[in-house]
């Protein structure tokens, strides 16, 4: 018979994975408490960042459909459950992993697809999704101001030609 905590923990972990837009695992095996915080406080607002047993966690994923985990749950594992952009959560902890090597991205799930850690640091490098936006929407900006000058070109072609036939006829007369 399963433990009222641990049942409870399940849910909530459970609750976590279906609210999340991507989940990154990390081994903080190495980090003191100290760092630990800081790791919390630059997540704030796009991602929770928690210690978790990799048993209660492989269960809860199972139950909100999250299958491809298995593999990463080893060891000393503390998981990113981001609810803002993925990029940036990733951003986040590359950079914290950069200044403090102890810590170690494992990999994580975008979407229902497995992420290695390479794949992490790839999320990492993209721009924000407001930038991204702001790249395609310029594009199309570019590409509409294309096509309408291809449509009125050959009407201002002709202008050009009629102005220019008036001029010469009338410096001929």
């Amino acid at each position: 018979m399963a433990r009222p905590d641990k049942v409870a923990a399940v849910a909530e972990l459970t609750d976590q994975f279906r609210e999340s837009s991507a989940v990154l695992l990390t081994e903080y095996r190495g980090l003191s408490v100290a760092q630990l915080t800081q790791l919390r406080r630059s997540l704030a607002g796009t991602a929770s960042y928690a210690v978790v047993k990799n048993t209660l966690t492989a269960i809860a994923a199972k139950e909100a459909g999250v299958d491809v985990l298995d593999d990463d749950l080893a060891g000393p594992t503390a998981i990113a459950f981001v609810t803002g952009e993925p990029s940036e959560a990733a951003k986040t902890l590359r950079d914290f992993a950069k200044a403090n090597p102890q810590l170690v991205i494992k990999g994580g799930v975008l979407e229902g697809n497995k992420l290695s850690a390479q794949d992490v640091s790839t999320l990492a490098e993209l721009e924000s999704r407001d930038v991204l936006l702001g790249k395609a929407a310029g594009a199309f900006k570019a590409a509409l101001f294309q096509a309408a000058y291809l449509f009125t070109a050959p009407a201002s072609k002709a202008v050009r030609t009629i102005e220019a036939l008036r001029e010469k006829q009338a410096a001929e007369a």
